[in-house]
């Protein structure tokens, strides 16, 4: 007969700092000692405290108006962990997955300025292929990766982008009307399609990986000639990458 684990010890003093912790980087205003001890289940007196030992250790400030609010510290130890991340250990079975099931070149990107950067990939295995380097870079407006990227945060890179949309091939878009148009398309479908647009012949598909709180830290892609797209391809490999994608960010929240 298996032995059957107690459960883990938890000390009741950090679980409920910790609460409070939680409780305040929610709150977009700040929280009054009496609010958050009701919200919380304690006392006054003991929420005065452990506010207290927060406040001195930097993760809390008091307001004049006396409501306290989570400091910029826990952000930065988030920041901290987020830096520390492997993304190319954590998106490699994707990647592979891709890679398995389209027989493309597939990537990973991350956004540097206007730009992506390609931090890993793997080569397709087809005799004609499209082909790339790491640390290779793209600008966002002409490839796949790099307008997913765009979709998941337009409102604040439209400004920028628009005065940035050179023209590589007679497929670029190179007006901020038909990027808007392509870009509200990439966020109806969950990814991004490039048509040949940054080099001639060569299409590419991108889907935007989130942490937990929403915000995009990277994109997978596929790229490949034209010549090899399959009929009715698009949905079908726009679908892999959007699912790769997703399983990707399913795995940094449970992380």
């Amino acid at each position: 007969m298996s032995e059957v684990k107690a459960p883990p010890k938890i000390d009741s003093t950090l679980s409920k700092g910790l609460g409070l912790l939680e409780a305040l980087a929610q709150s977009p205003t700040g929280v009054g000692v009496t609010d958050l001890a009701g919200e919380m289940g304690l006392t006054k007196s003991n929420t005065f405290r452990l506010l207290q030992t927060l406040k001195a250790l930097g993760y809390v400030k008091l307001s004049d108006d006396k409501l306290y609010s989570a400091s910029l510290k826990a952000w930065q130890i988030g920041r901290q962990c987020i830096d520390n991340i492997n993304l190319r250990d954590i998106a490699a079975p994707e990647m592979n997955q891709l890679s398995r099931e389209t027989g493309e070149t597939i990537y990973l990107a991350v956004q540097e300025n206007l730009s992506v950067v390609y931090i890993d990939m793997i080569d397709s295995v087809k005799p004609i292929r499209s082909w790339n380097r790491i640390g290779g870079s793209a600008p966002l407006h002409c490839v796949g990766t790099g307008k997913a990227l765009l979709a998941s945060n337009y409102d604040v890179l439209r400004n920028s982008v628009k005065h940035q949309l050179t023209q590589y091939t007679d497929k670029t878009i190179t007006t901020i009307s038909a990027l808007d148009n392509d870009i509200k398309l990439a966020q109806a479908n969950n990814y991004a399609f490039d048509q040949g647009e940054f080099r001639d012949r060569i299409l590419s598909f991108g889907a935007s990986i989130h942490l937990p709180d929403g915000e995009t830290i990277a994109a997978l892609g596929v790229s490949l000639p034209d010549i090899n797209m399959p009929i009715n391809g698009e949905a079908n490999l726009g679908r892999l990458v959007a699912d790769a994608a997703a399983s990707v960010s399913r795995k940094l929240s449970s992380s």
